[in-house]
């Protein structure tokens, strides 16, 4: 049992800086201003160091595949149930011994939520694939006042946003990936039992995960905001937002949108397997089966791998399926599969982000492409013409373009790369006389004694320690700013983690004990977690004065009509301006004078009400009774 913990790097030890409380504060910070003011909460941030792992996506036919890095990421957060001062106990005994003070009680605690995120990097691209997200229904043990919002939606947002600030590389893409499927229960086995956990429908589930991503789009690194983010970064050059939701119409799929002054333009009904693709910008054609990531536990990856096993070996070395052709296929038949079509809605939401070098080279190539063919246009007059110098208008090819909707063709034969097609003409590839003249080096011959060489035989396993492990390679980024609390190898964290799956939390008995069980395994003789109180007021509820003076946001207030003139004064009615309706069974007696309220102003003259009298009320008829039929017997 390995643990790794950035405190033992040997670059803290001679910055004199602890790395636990580097790495940690600016997280607790994030989290402390979205949680409730004066509550407090256990933080449990654990993570894996990048550790080498299988490519997402295929290689196109003779090519390698991208070099890849995975990093996880588990945040849980824990309250105490009994929310109390805990008094530490200074009683004396009554025993001998009574000069010794007693130890305090362990605290208890109960997990309310718990978030798992996987980064996966290249040298082209950074990745966060959320791979599950759930809760216990336990955060009204804290009795929050009426009118306080859940603080699930913008802890998951801060987080990710958290992660996002710290992944970041220089011209690197940065894409967030995720599959929202409503389930009772992911995390916590038996959570869905209690009965203040608010389990969402498909629908609500969707639109609750693009609330939670919005915020990214629009944050303080996005292209909106040219002023950058903290630590003087650079905002990106472009954010989108995409969102399928396979069996609907795109009008169907915006409902899920969120509403905002700049959610029209950040949101985009489709996906983005293309742009997210370096192969794309390389290759002429790429297959369908190149562009789909292989995701832990995701239907896309699933509904990939029987297509992969439907071709025989030698299509899928050329990146060809039997079935599906092409993208637009591919997504047409996920609507059909069982995980989409089972009566529920699922969907998939992807946020990239495009760093401001490859927006700035697209707009200038694009401009400069622009700016050739409008400056020196070709014409057949200016092609004929002897007078002009051959170097003003040399002849050229043109180059090659690429197609609109490149998923739609279907190659004859092997991708080749644009550049060298481009570059490197077959005609002028031509072999120099010297090289083919030069005769083959002939092959030394041994002699002399033989010396055996050793093996090197591995006789322990390495320990890749934080101070040991680069911080940044070609391939990721990770910097102690960005750690967990607890850093330890992957064996460790699918122990971790897997533990939830065989815990009980359907009661609130059962829940603590499987959460204390859970801390302290995982703690591994370490002390884990961290306290931090919340920061955040609830907002105060104002009044939208309209016309006339009338309130018309009454949520959560009394209905007030305040004057005309707007001093804030409440007109009150006196005692004697309210009548009660009368009785239906009560008889109709004189005519009710108006009396004058005692709370009226002296002088001041009470409104006219018009009384209608006794003798202006007519009472109904009573209909007379039918005549009894002859001969019949009473019954």
């Amino acid at each position: 049992m390995s643990f790794l913990t950035p405190s033992t790097s040997k670059r803290d030890r001679d910055s004199g800086t602890p790395a636990a409380a580097s790495n940690t504060k600016p997280l607790l910070d994030r989290l402390a201003a979205v949680l409730p003011h004066g509550c407090k909460f256990s933080i449990y941030h654990l993570s894996t160091p990048p550790t080498k792992t299988e490519a997402l996506c295929s290689a196109p036919p003779k090519e390698r595949p991208d070099k890849t890095f995975c990093e996880k990421h588990f945040l849980a957060i824990a309250v105490d149930p009994t929310p109390q001062a805990n008094v530490s106990a200074t009683a004396k005994r009554s025993s001998p011994g009574a000069d010794d003070p007693k130890e305090a009680e362990p605290r208890k605690q109960v997990l309310v939520f718990a978030v798992e995120i996987f980064v996966f990097t290249t040298a082209y691209q950074t990745t966060f694939f959320v791979s599950k997200a759930d809760s216990t229904g336990y955060l009204q043990r804290l009795k929050l006042p009426p009118g306080t919002p859940s603080p699930i939606r913008e802890l998951t947002s801060t987080f990710l946003a958290y992660l996002l600030e710290h992944r970041r590389r220089r011209s690197i893409q940065t894409v967030v990936n995720l599959f929202a499927r409503a389930q009772a229960q992911y995390l916590f086995p038996g959570s869905s039992d209690n009965s203040g956990k608010h389990v969402l429908d498909d629908w609500g589930l969707v639109r609750w995960w693009c609330r939670v991503l919005n915020p990214l789009l629009e944050g303080p690194q996005s292209s909106k905001n040219k002023e950058g983010g903290e630590k003087g970064q650079t905002p990106w050059g472009s954010t989108k937002g995409y969102l399928i939701v396979p069996g609907l119409e795109e009008t169907e799929m915006r409902a899920f949108i969120p509403r905002t002054a700049s959610s029209a333009a950040s949101w985009v009904i489709g996906h983005p397997m293309e742009r997210i693709s370096h192969y794309t910008s390389e290759f002429d054609w790429v297959p369908p089966r190149c562009l789909i990531p292989r995701y832990p536990d995701d239907p896309k990856s699933r509904f990939r791998g029987e297509l992969d096993e439907e071709a025989s070996k030698w299509k899928q070395s050329m990146g060809s399926w039997k079935s599906v052709k092409t993208l637009a296929q591919f997504w047409e038949m996920m609507a059909f599969r069982q995980e989409c079509s089972s009566g529920r809605l699922t969907g998939f939401i992807w946020l990239v982000f495009d760093p401001q070098e490859d927006v700035d080279t697209l707009n200038n190539t694009s401009a400069a492409s622009s700016t050739a063919t409008t400056v020196n246009p070709i014409t057949p007059s200016a092609s004929f013409d002897n007078s002009l110098p051959s170097s003003s208008n040399p002849p050229s090819t043109p180059p090659r373009r690429r197609v609109a909707d490149m998923s739609a063709q279907t190659p004859r034969s092997s991708p080749l790369k644009l550049a060298l097609v481009s570059s490197i003409p077959s005609k002028a590839i031509t072999v120099p006389a010297e090289a083919q003249e030069k005769p083959k080096k002939r092959k030394k011959k041994l002699t002399g004694p033989i010396t055996p060489r050793l093996p090197k035989v591995k006789t322990h396993q390495r320990s890749y320690l934080p101070g040991n492990r680069p911080t940044t390679t070609a391939y990721y980024y990770w910097p102690l700013e960005g750690r967990g609390e607890k850093v330890v190898d992957e064996d460790d964290f699918k122990r971790i983690v897997e533990l939830l799956l065989h815990l009980d939390f359907s009661d609130i008995e059962k829940a603590t004990s499987s959460t204390r069980r859970w801390i302290s395994e995982g703690a591994m003789g370490v002390r884990w977690g961290q306290d931090v109180v919340g920061r955040r007021v609830a907002p105060l509820k104002s009044l939208e004065i309209g016309a006339g003076g009338q309130v018309k946001n009454l949520t959560g207030m009394l209905e007030k009509v305040t004057e005309a003139t707007g001093n804030g004064q409440v007109n009150v009615l006196g005692t004697g301006l309210i009548r009660k309706k009368a009785k239906p069974e009560q008889a109709v007696g004189p005519a009710l004078e108006p009396t004058v309220s005692p709370e009226l102003a002296p002088g001041s003259v009470a409104p006219a009400i018009n009384v209608l009298g006794a003798g202006l009320v007519r009472k109904k008829k009573k209909p007379e009774p039918a005549p009894e039929a002859v001969g019949s017997e009473p019954s």
